[in-house]
């Protein structure tokens, strides 16, 4: 019977576009996770290390904020090779600049952290625009991918750098090589068929009903409109007779049309999760007799782990779990902000387990929301801005880490302040 439901799920999935889409999540996000786990080797202990994410988060929001109004000029190929050199560069300067002395050095790899999040957030973007095409067993892949950088990009890094003994250099010179995993994906692995029949489509833009959709094939739901007042004369990509111009003012007003349903609910989930994992958790300590720690400075590396084994397993999630309604699960990442924030003031909390299994719902619900808002944009969304509705929307995430990472510059000084002035510094001593 299980196995059966299986067939059924997976019926229609192509391997080798579930394979490619996977490599694509995962080499796209797994160098942003690389640095953020290398940041104390980037930086030194003296320098915040939300210099770290905000130099690995502001490029990539603003990157989505501005490229989905022109990237769709630059071919698909173009753009994927683009990426990998883009990316590896950035790493290669992270590499190769030595181990910081003064601030000089630390401006260069902040320089190569630049690049990487340049690539990555053109890269989120561009491979969401690309799901429009294939179908959504793409979209899943892609999800999943993105879900395993995180375990696999931070496991990697520690086992690098602890068990196996490789310097903080050789490790990152090594990541620089991954971009050719997306290399290969995009021209060995991935069928070229479905973009290379809409690259013909889209010579033919101006006759009505030509544009082939996968995504009504796979899922033939009723779609409703971005707004009132869509009409069949107003889409997504200019014909020869509408100015560039104009094209942008269109698109403008369908990212405002994005923002209610779709951009909010991912935005504020960002915000409450990144919130807690940068400048909550290190404050969710706990006496280290009553926990299976020997170390204060162990709670923090495990309520990420556990984190990314939750966002994991959600992105995964899609071909057997689908919401409709993204602002329930939402309001949820908000109550978890709100009920460890007051466990760090109050300490009500009875264990550290209990911790553990908030965190870990909190990973689950970032990562249902995220594949889930893609998921409805292409259920939702009319075909023809579609593609370019998946791509505005990836404003969401960058939007919000970095707005809790400007937030969270000084949350979590305020919480530690705030125990040690009650009598707790566990804080104090990580």
């Amino acid at each position: 019977m299980f196995s059966a439901r299986l067939r059924s799920i997976f019926s229609g999935a192509d391997l080798r576009v579930c394979t490619a889409f996977w490599l694509f999540g995962l080499i796209n996000n797994v160098l942003y996770v690389i640095i953020l786990s290398a940041a104390l080797d980037l930086v030194g202990p003296s320098v915040p290390k939300s210099v770290v994410l905000l130099a690995d988060v502001i490029p990539s929001f603003l990157m989505k904020l501005v490229a989905p109004y022109f990237i769709h000029v630059v071919p698909y190929a173009l753009r994927i090779i683009l990426f990998a050199v883009i990316s590896a560069w950035g790493m290669l300067l992270i590499a190769l600049t030595p181990a910081y002395t003064d601030g000089g050095t630390i401006t260069t790899k902040m320089a190569g952290v630049v690049l990487a999040s340049l690539s990555s957030g053109a890269g989120e973007l561009s491979f969401l625009g690309l799901t429009h095409y294939y179908g959504p067993f793409s979209l899943a892949a892609w999800g999943s991918g993105t879900g395993g950088a995180g375990l696999i990009g931070a496991g990697a890094y520690a086992i690098a750098t602890t068990t196996v003994g490789m310097s903080v250099k050789a490790s990152l010179l090594a990541s620089a090589s991954l971009p050719i995993v997306m290399l290969f994906s995009f021209f060995v692995v991935l069928p070229r068929g479905p973009l290379s029949q809409n690259r013909g489509t889209k010579i033919l833009d101006e006759i009505p009903g030509h544009e082939e959709d996968i995504y009504d094939d796979a899922e033939p739901e009723n779609r409703r409109l971005l707004s009132e007042s869509h009409n069949g004369s107003t889409i997504m990509r200019t014909n020869n007779n509408t100015s560039w111009t104009t094209g942008l003012v269109q698109n403008l007003r369908r990212s405002r049309s994005l923002f209610i349903p779709y951009i909010l609910p991912l935005f504020l989930v960002y915000v409450a999760e990144y919130l807690i994992n940068q400048s909550v958790a290190p404050t969710l300590l706990f006496p280290l007799h009553s926990t299976p720690f020997s170390h204060f400075r162990s709670f923090y590396p495990t309520y990420a782990t556990i984190y990314q084994l939750g966002v994991f397993i959600s992105r995964s999630s899609l071909p057997f779990v689908r919401i409709h309604h993204l602002y329930p699960p939402s309001f949820l990442q908000c109550l978890n902000l709100l009920v460890l924030v007051l466990h760090s003031l109050y300490f009500f909390l009875p264990s550290v387990y209990v911790v553990f299994a908030i965190v870990l719902w909190e990973g689950l619900l970032g990562g249902l929301v995220y594949v889930n808002t893609f998921a409805e944009i292409g259920d939702q969304v009319p075909k023809e801005e579609r593609e370019f509705a998946l791509g505005a929307t990836t404003v969401s995430d960058s939007g919000g880490i970095m707005v809790a990472g400007l937030i969270g510059l000084g949350v979590e000084t305020w919480l530690c302040e705030w125990q040690v002035n009650r009598g707790r510094d566990w804080c104090t001593r990580l």
